[in-house]
């Protein structure tokens, strides 16, 4: 079975013709958002419908039930003091899980009014939380409640933990999704899937520079994802962006040259970096979680 498709000689450096994409597990309704622990050698995701996340242990590599009900959770990072930070659609908010494993509010409402549904979140080397919120956990009662938008627009946010100030760092998306900084964090990368309610909406990544203040500037359109819409994505040491589409992960270089593809027999939500050397492609895709060994490293906090 063929596992990539190199479109530019540049892909063969980053692939192991040997290494084949492999099933961990399988049984979920939509998985997403995995975050890799090294210290513990598990793999953290969520399972949005059934409410729930799961764990999958590296070393008897087994899956157990990290937490229910999730309050369908959806994304997930670690911040740079490694712990959890979620997405929930069922609550609407942004939530750390702290060593003890009670759960601190990071974020629920702009200027009084509830969030939409957090999707996808990312934390800086500032300790500042970045995250989207598009409706999806609200539009049905699958992901989430279905329920109306408060705020009545679908914005990407940044909140610094420490004042608990939430400001909205870029507007003027249809579904903002995932988004990831360059490994200088220069540059800001984000997913907007408004095509997954039109075909004649978004389906492409916005890349922004990102000033000293953490403004966002000079904003262009980075790639488009086809088929199907970017979900999720995260980034390697050299820059380069491995996307969830619809026909597996694609690799995009910095300079917005698509490389190459790994294919995946199901649509591909989101992915992580993990193993020992973060040079395993952990990957969330519609009912299963796959992996596969690369030869590049994924940066350690994206």
């Amino acid at each position: 079975m063929t596992y990539y498709e190199v479109l530019d000689d540049r892909f063969q450096d980053f692939i192991i013709s040997l290494c084949r994409l492999e099933k961990l597990h399988t049984g979920m309704r939509w998985a997403e958002g995995p975050v890799y622990f090294a210290d513990g050698r598990f793999l953290l995701f969520s399972d949005i419908p059934n409410n729930r996340m799961l764990k999958w242990d590296e070393v008897t590599e087994t899956v157990s039930v990290f937490r229910h009900p999730s309050n369908f959770s959806n994304g997930n990072t670690r911040d740079r003091q490694g712990r959890l930070v979620s997405c929930e659609h069922g609550q609407r908010r942004v939530t750390r899980t702290e060593y003890d494993g009670s759960i601190t509010i990071l974020a629920d409402r702009l200027e009084g009014k509830r969030l939409n549904s957090p999707n996808d979140v990312v934390v800086k080397s500032d300790d500042t939380v970045w995250f989207t919120d598009p409706p999806y956990g609200i539009l049905s009662n699958y992901e989430g409640y279905k329920a109306p938008s408060e705020i009545g627009a679908c914005n990407v946010y940044c909140l610094d933990p420490k004042s608990g100030a939430l400001t909205v760092a870029a507007g003027d998306f249809d579904k903002p999704n995932g988004l990831a900084f360059s490994p200088d964090e220069g540059r800001l990368y984000i997913a907007d899937s408004g095509r997954s309610h039109g075909r004649d909406k978004p389906h492409h990544i916005r890349c922004f520079d990102v000033g000293e203040d953490g403004r966002l500037s000079n904003v262009y359109i980075f790639a488009e994802i086809d088929p199907g819409i970017p979900d999720g994505f995260r980034i390697d040491v050299d820059g380069n962006l491995w996307v969830s589409a619809g026909d597996g992960v694609h690799c995009f270089a910095s300079d917005g040259t698509l490389l190459g593809k790994i294919l995946v027999p199901e649509t591909v939500a989101n992915v992580c970096f993990g193993g020992p050397h973060r040079n395993r492609l952990f990957i969330a895709a519609s009912s299963s979680l796959y992996a596969v060994y690369l030869n590049t490293t994924g940066l350690q906090f994206c």
